[in-house]
């Protein structure tokens, strides 16, 4: 290793130490990637922070770099999760910039054949929620999937909080949820966000009881089984996501939202497995790749060497406040090369610590995922110069 491939970092207890970067992969990313498993990234945006002047309103994205990093998703072979979580949604992304982010996801995608993006439709254009009524809720998401619809995209109906606000029991989302699907022209994913990911979705589908909730969501899926493709929970508890998974109707698949235990649920068991719809694929996409590749190839040994060192990695990106792992997410796609800064729509970088980059580094280092060794190291480094180290 060379100078240029140390960086001076902070350990869990202050200290700072030189580190010296591995930089080392055992596996390749495939040029024609093929999966046996339904895998979509839900993907990053990147800011302008050139044209920004109030971060905690402008919305400024550098449509270039985030297009391109759409692009990269797919060349990997991965479909697109569009204007999601990952995305800010609802945490600095507004309705009108994720229907035209959708627009032209859906354009990026005619270039990779078999590739699909899915839009997230919800309700976040309802931002005052007196005097706020079911039908108002239906109305905004009717709204949405008709945008989407119109332009191409399939359809992801997000979790809502105006629903979750509005709503006095499970009745009220059986109410909401059969309107809505009855008028889909496609089946779609349906999307249970737990509160780690967003406080406000707290008793979704009308309960705080986990089976409760899931009893109201099953109810719905089986209700409307050929409109629905399949369900993404994102609880971070994978047994629970196995026993919705065994209650699903024949044809409705589970899509894991869960970053913690992904490698797992998407292998599966004996008695069926996940597909997967998640956050962290944007951060690990090239090892996601190879590991779903040789999965497909019926190598399960390969599949688990691969993403095995990519957990440590999830978890630290997804710790508590989980909300907060877009920050971690872009910094590692700014540490690839892959946008010139490191900023978030409302400013969320700040988020996160300098502790918490400097151990975010070391684990994708050990994973592999650090693209161009010697870019990453002079960036981390000029990152902690700026934060004093």
């Amino acid at each position: 290793m060379t100078a240029t491939h140390q960086v001076r970092l902070l350990d869990d207890n202050g200290q700072s130490s030189l580190y010296t970067l591995r930089g080392e992969r055992q596996w390749q990313a495939p040029a024609t990637p093929a999966f046996n498993r339904r895998a979509f990234a839900a993907a990053h945006v990147v800011t302008d922070p050139r044209q920004v002047r109030d971060p905690r309103t402008d919305i400024v994205l550098d449509w270039e770099a985030t297009l391109r990093y759409r692009r990269h998703l797919m060349s990997l072979g991965f479909s697109v999760a569009e204007a999601m979580d990952t995305a800010q949604r609802g945490m600095g992304l507004d309705w009108p910039t994720s229907l035209a982010l959708i627009t032209r996801s859906v354009e990026q995608a005619r270039d990779f054949p078999g590739v699909t993006v899915a839009g997230g439709a919800g309700t976040d254009h309802l931002t005052d929620f007196r005097g706020l009524r079911l039908e108002d809720v239906i109305n905004a998401y009717e709204e949405q999937v008709s945008a989407i619809e119109a332009c191409g995209g399939r359809l992801i109906l997000m979790a809502s909080r105006a629903l979750a606000a509005v709503a006095r029991g499970p009745e009220d989302y059986l109410r909401v949820y059969d309107t809505v699907l009855r008028q889909v022209r496609e089946p779609v994913i349906l999307h249970w966000l737990g509160e780690m990911f967003d406080p406000a979705l707290s008793g979704y589908w009308g309960s705080s009881q986990t089976r409760e909730a899931m009893a109201a969501c099953l109810s719905v899926i089986r209700d409307h089984a050929a409109k629905v493709d399949g369900i993404k929970i994102s609880l971070l508890d994978k047994e629970k996501e196995i026993e919705m998974r065994r209650q699903l109707p024949e044809g409705v698949k589970m899509y894991t939202g869960d970053d913690f235990n992904y490698p797992e649920l998407i292998a599966g068991d004996s008695e069926g497995y996940s597909h997967a719809l998640l956050g962290i694929l944007d951060a690990i996409a090239p090892a996601a790749s190879a590991a779903l590749n040789a999965l497909a190839q019926g190598d399960r040994a390969q599949y688990e060497r691969i993403l095995a060192p990519t957990l440590p990695l999830a978890r630290h990106i997804f710790a508590a406040p989980t909300q907060y792992y877009k920050a971690g997410i872009v910094f590692l796609a700014w540490l690839n090369g892959h946008q010139h800064h490191f900023s978030l729509l409302a400013g969320m970088e700040s988020a996160r610590s300098l502790r918490h980059y400097c151990q975010l580094f070391r684990l994708a280092d050990e994973a592999g995922l650090l693209e161009q060794p010697e870019l990453a190291a002079e960036r981390m480094a000029r990152f902690g110069s700026v934060h004093g180290l």
